[in-house]
């Protein structure tokens, strides 16, 4: 596992491929053991039979860190991806307005329209801030006069 950690992008499949055969070899490995185990003389078969779901027990365990691993790992390249395409677009909004104005022209408004719209639109964000900067104005002075 420690090759894992360390290993470079495009080795990390191979090395999990190993990984993964060498514990699917542990795996076939106990079952030959515990068939073994159960031919043991009576009073050594407990205690072989103990060890045997020990070791399963230990490769289990490697199984499910090798499925941690590769969930991080490939939780990590889709993050990374996400993030490539993320920073690949361009945020405009001029496509988005000249959709508008084509649908606003298919459904019969003016250019002029459009403009007191969007005039409206830029004035309306004015009172909006300028409503939330009185409202916090207000609520501080209600609780200034309560307590």
């Amino acid at each position: 596992m420690g090759r894992l950690e360390t290993a470079d992008k495009q080795s990390v499949h191979l090395v999990e491929n190993k990984i993964q055969a060498s514990i699917d070899q542990i795996f076939s490995h106990l079952e030959r053991l515990e068939i073994l185990s159960s031919k043991e003389p009576p009073n050594k078969r407990q205690n072989a039979k103990l060890r045997v779901d020990q070791l399963k027990y230990d490769a289990q365990h490697l199984q499910t860190a090798l499925r941690n691993f590769q969930h991080r790992r490939y939780t990590r390249e889709q993050q990374e991806r996400q993030r490539e395409e993320l920073l690949s677009r361009t945020f405009t909004t001029n496509g988005t307005q000249k959709k508008i104005l084509d649908i606003a022209n298919m459904l019969g408004l003016s250019n002029t329209v459009m403009r007191l719209i969007e005039k409206r639109a830029f004035q309306d964000k004015y009172f909006m801030i300028g409503g939330m900067l009185l409202t916090c104005v207000v609520m501080f002075l209600v609780v200034q006069y309560l307590t």
